[in-house]
């Protein structure tokens, strides 16, 4: 695989690291500037909120420049957000900070995917572009429970410091490694035609309720695994490599189900979401099914990745860039979502316990959003399974 594919993995594991570290240092963040914890949590609704800003912004604002100034420019934004989050005197310009973070994020993710394609070896571009997303899973096997480690140990700010670093490495390494690439052909009015299509703004819909699951628990992990299963605070950071190995091996998984029938994979993960989430919340006193759920929960939503991504881009016709930077939007504002309702019911008096109800809601409405998209008839709309209109040619219809 050509070395600048493995540059932009670089770039995807420090965007994983930031993006959950967050959660495995809420308390500690919420102390440093005497909030609460779920007012902390606008951190992660923040962070959510720039990419859902950034990813279709700043598609539409470089559409025309090269893909290698485009990937250099996103990671020096993402590096001076970095710079300002580890300085930030207050609680508001940390999150104005966090805002900053997030903008480079979704545009990263859809050129890196689509520049991958274009550098991999014939017949190796899913890989490549697997290799690229393996960065952000690895991310929470590794850089996620270092940098809560980190945190926990030298305080929160170094961590931040730190991921700025792999910010400024991923640059230096574009620069030397990645080739000059062809702006991409078209007029922008063709990618915002994905938008006149009914099947892409289901698909972003079912992926704001149905994904905004995850962030609903993940958000507050910290306080559930330490106020209500039990562990100690230094042991947060290793439960969290749980969820990495299960966001790991459920993408792994995912990829190869995707291939089988996208549909079946979505019902399968969204269920499975359902049912772990209801468990957590009835078993979370319980230190084992706590950390078993965190595994669980993991697998179960990045097994569907694949999935809602090629659902989107075959939804979207000729609009893929586009779509693919909108579906970054969509799971953001679920994250942004997820991370809201899991504070209200806390600051409702409800427990740190509670989000997990919450998940199993939205994971089990998602269910039903993409039951009634797939069972949609097929005047003008789509009853087709995406994977396999793509083996046979065909577009999704909106």
């Amino acid at each position: 695989m050509p070395l600048a594919v493995w540059v932009l993995a670089l770039g995807a594991f420090g965007i994983g690291t930031t993006e959950f570290v967050t959660m495995g240092l809420l308390p500690e963040m919420a102390a440093s500037f005497g909030v609460s914890i779920p007012t902390a949590g606008w951190l992660i609704t923040a962070y959510a909120l720039g990419v859902v800003a950034g990813a279709p912004t700043l598609t539409a604002l470089t559409h025309r420049l090269p893909r290698r100034t485009v990937l250099i420019g996103l990671m020096a934004l993402f590096t001076a957000a970095h710079a300002a989050s580890a300085l930030a005197p207050t609680f508001a310009a940390l999150v104005a900070a966090r805002f900053g973070t997030g903008l480079a994020h979704g545009t990263f993710f859809g050129v890196a995917a689509l520049v991958a394609r274009v550098l991999a070896p014939p017949g190796r571009q899913g890989r490549a572009m697997a290799l690229v997303f393996a960065g952000l899973t690895v991310a929470n096997v590794v850089g996620v429970p270092l940098g809560t480690f980190v945190g926990q140990s030298a305080g929160w700010r170094v961590t931040f410091g730190l991921v700025g670093v792999i910010g400024v490495a991923t640059m230096v390494a574009l620069a030397l490694a990645m080739p000059a690439l062809s702006t991409p052909a078209g007029p922008l009015r063709a990618q915002f035609g994905a938008f006149r299509r009914g099947q892409v703004w289901l698909t972003l819909l079912i992926t704001v309720v149905g994904f905004g699951s995850t962030f609903t628990v993940l958000s507050y992990v910290s306080p559930l695994l330490t106020e209500v299963a039990g562990f100690a605070g230094s042991s947060v950071a290793w439960v969290l490599v749980l969820f990495g190995l299960g966001a790991t091996a459920g993408n792994l998984l995912g990829g190869r189900l995707a291939d089988w029938s996208v549909s079946r994979t979505l019902v399968l993960g969204m269920a499975s979401q359902a049912v772990v989430y209801a468990l957590l919340f009835g078993l979370a006193e319980s230190a084992l099914a706590a950390a078993t759920g965190v595994f669980l929960f993991a697998f179960a939503g990045f097994l569907m990745g694949s999935a809602i991504q090629t659902r989107v881009i075959v939804a979207a016709g000729g609009g893929a860039s586009m779509a693919s930077a909108a579906m970054q939007a969509a799971f953001n504002t679920g994250n942004a979502l997820g991370a809201f309702l899991g504070g209200a019911v806390i600051d409702a008096g409800f427990g740190y316990a509670s989000p997990a109800l919450v998940a199993a809601l939205l994971a089990a409405s998602g269910l039903g959003l993409l039951t009634w998209a797939d069972r949609l008839d097929a005047t003008g709309r789509a009853t087709v399974d995406p994977a396999r209109a793509v083996a046979a040619g065909q577009p999704l219809r909106a």
